[in-house]
């Protein structure tokens, strides 16, 4: 089966990321959302891109190793958006989330665009 990666075209910004551990979040990343890694410090941090830019999301477990997760209704990161620049985009990592087994919390019309809502292993809202 070959490696998934994220269209090119997709959109993110920065976001850093504390989580609890760190191949696990990679996995996360890569392996169903599609990044590529472009550096990994040791088991501390590791950066990744969609096309190829320096890091689109840096995860790292400098405060957090084996930390769990906040709960509901505490204040922290409610959610980050990843934009795919079209559908077809879209509905690939949506095959991979439903084939992983990833809970999908819910999805929207919102005119300009569609949602697929979902969290990563340490309950980070995307």
């Amino acid at each position: 089966m070959a490696k998934p990666t994220v269209h090119p075209q997709t959109t993110i910004g920065h976001v850093h990321l504390t989580v609890a551990e760190l191949d696990r979040a990679e996995r996360f990343y890569t392996q169903i959302l599609g990044f590529e890694v472009t550096t990994r410090f040791s088991d501390e941090v590791v950066f990744m891109s969609a096309g190829g830019y320096h890091h689109h999301i840096a995860l790292n477990v400098w405060e957090g190793k084996n930390a769990k997760p906040r709960p509901p209704g505490t204040t922290g990161l409610y959610h980050f958006a990843i934009r795919f620049p079209n559908r077809l985009e879209l509905a690939k990592v949506v095959q991979r989330l439903i084939d992983h087994g990833v809970k999908i919390d819910g999805a929207s019309d919102h005119t300009v665009s569609e949602a697929i809502y979902l969290r990563d292993p340490d309950g980070n809202g995307i």
